[in-house]
């Protein structure tokens, strides 16, 4: 208990998920939790089940693709809590695993603005305020997608190895001002997002799931707020610029 003690988090994406873990487990350790989601059911779910705890929360109401829900997200953070400590860039999408040459430009565009350029203006909105404090932790949600080529489709794949790489860009930039940013690597999470793809690209889901009988089995999304938890704790302070591949060993065969 206790390891984000009066720390002010904002997590993008935490109504359901793996952001609604990574809510629950940081509350439970103390902080002051925002939580934003485009889904306000399920983002008034999360704040319920907070405030059942005794946990501070904020729900707001958020579309990442827009830059004024971004800013206004931030602004209502201040406003409630003075400040922000932690951002979590949560927040993402899929691609129904279009191949290179299937891939849709619609489909290309949503995968873009929600898991790469919302990311780069969460990031953007929170540095002043860290600046300013003299500190400050982000955790971005990559993917194993982000640290190998055959595991997603391409738009999904291309996506997370930006975020791999704006990771290790905010790191070597700010890290001289107490600033770190790591990213987490999940394989396959059971979750609404991953469980409720639909009209999956025939080609490019054969070729991404032929390896999937080495993984030793799914994550859960727990397993990764623990993960999430450590990322944005004093525990890992030496750790800045870091991916952390989260698949029980998938990657490594």
């Amino acid at each position: 208990m206790g390891r984000l003690q009066d720390k002010v988090a904002v997590i993008t994406g935490s109504g359901s998920g793996i952001g609604k873990d990574i809510a629950l487990t940081y509350g439970r350790e103390g902080a002051k939790i925002v939580v934003a989601d485009f889904d306000k059911k399920g983002m008034d779910q999360t704040v319920a089940e907070l405030k059942e705890r005794g946990v501070e929360v904020l729900g707001v109401q958020v579309d990442v693709t827009k830059e004024e829900d971004i800013s206004r997200m931030f602004e209502q953070a201040l406003a409630a809590f003075g400040t922000v400590d932690i951002l979590v860039n949560n927040a993402g999408t899929v691609d129904r695993m279009q191949a290179a040459a299937n891939v849709e430009d619609e489909v290309w565009n949503r995968v873009m603005d929600i898991n790469v350029t919302s990311v780069m203006r969460g990031i953007r909105k929170a540095l002043p305020i860290f600046l300013e404090k003299g500190h400050g932790t982000i955790v971005n949600m990559a993917s194993i997608s982000g640290l190998t080529g055959g595991r997603g489709g391409l738009a999904y794949t291309a996506s997370k190895h930006a975020v791999v790489g704006m990771t290790k860009n905010v790191a070597s930039q700010y890290g001289p001002q107490n600033i770190r940013c790591n990213a987490i690597g999940p394989a396959f999470i059971p979750t609404p997002l991953t469980l409720n793809m639909s009209n999956a690209d025939a080609f490019g889901t054969e070729i991404a799931t032929r390896g999937v009988g080495l993984m030793p089995r799914p994550g859960t999304t727990q397993e990764i707020a623990n993960i999430a938890l450590f990322l944005a704790s004093d525990e890992s302070s030496y750790m800045n610029g870091v991916t952390v591949a989260a698949d029980s060993g998938w990657s490594a065969y």
